[in-house]
């Protein structure tokens, strides 16, 4: 398997699928989202999934459509929540460079409105900030570049990214 694929790891809300659109366009790339891969497999949406078999049975659906994926030359924008099965990550970092888009908390938190609403698979009792404080240290784990992002404007989080992997 050829290593030349971009994936992109982070807290929902930090652009994983903006930036990576954006990032497949510049610079000639396809383009997978493996959150609508699990949708279109599961024919429900992600919070439809959660609700229906809970956190872990959907992390482990997760990591399996991430652990299949088959691409070449593509930008791949995972779930945030990919990071909590190593297996998963493995095959990902096989694949290609895994780039953590790093977003400081106050502004992922601004972002994101309801969490459930949102398919993210949240700990019960857990806040945002707990998941947070919980995800960065596994993204920084698995990221083989980490991208500080402030906010920017699309294009400038673009340029960042790509600038960071020498494309």
């Amino acid at each position: 398997m050829r290593k030349n694929n971009i994936i992109l790891i982070g807290m929902p809300g930090c652009g994983k699928t903006t930036i990576g659109t954006e990032i497949s366009e510049a610079i000639g790339y396809g383009y997978i989202d493996s959150d609508s891969v699990i949708v279109a497999r599961e024919g429900k949406r992600l919070s439809e999934i959660i609700a229906e078999v809970g956190r872990e049975a959907f992390l482990d659906i997760e990591a399996k459509v991430n652990s299949e994926l088959c691409a070449d030359r593509c930008v791949i924008a995972t779930g945030g929540s990919v990071i909590y099965r190593d297996y998963a990550m493995q095959k990902l970092k096989e694949m290609g460079t895994v780039v953590y888009l790093k977003l400081p908390f106050e502004v992922i938190e601004k972002r994101l409105g309801d969490l459930v609403k949102r398919g993210v698979a949240l700990k019960e009792g857990f806040t945002l900030k707990d998941l947070f404080n919980e995800r960065t240290p596994l993204y920084e784990k698995y990221a083989d570049v980490i991208v500080e992002l402030c906010g920017d404007t699309i294009a400038k989080s673009v340029e960042t990214v790509i600038k960071a992997l020498g494309k």
